[in-house]
């Protein structure tokens, strides 16, 4: 089973990056075709979207410091609890849409899960 331990952490987190890239575009297109677009170009449903991963090992371990390093390689940051890990609008999306960012941060937790790393998806209206 792969871990967070034995991945290429650039390759991975290029891959998963390309994913949140094809579903952003994905998405905005198919919503354009089936509800005509607006003004804005996207949904106006406007939200945070992130990738949130846990840890297997405690962080005061060996293997769980190196698993934080991985996790920091890629691109994540602590959350506020400091037992998971977070990587907030995935796509890089520079729109307001809480849509789109979920489904750019689904299709990145989706390659991490690919790798066998518990990653999810949260999001938050504002």
């Amino acid at each position: 089973m792969t871990t967070l331990l034995n991945i290429d952490a650039n390759t991975v987190a290029q891959q998963a990056t390309n994913a949140a890239n094809i579903a952003k575009d994905a998405f905005l297109a198919k919503w354009k075709e089936a509800t005509g677009g607006n003004e804005y170009g996207e949904p106006m449903y406007c939200g945070f979207g992130w990738v949130q991963v846990t840890p297997e090992h405690k962080g005061n371990t060996r293997l769980g410091k190196q698993e934080r390093t991985v996790l920091e390689q890629m691109g994540f940051r602590k959350d506020w609890t400091g037992k998971s890990y977070q990587l907030w609008n995935a796509g890089g999306y520079n729109g307001q849409s809480m849509d789109v960012k979920e489904a750019a941060c689904g299709a990145y937790a989706s390659v991490l899960q690919s790798y066998g790393i518990r990653a999810g998806v949260g999001s938050r209206a504002d």
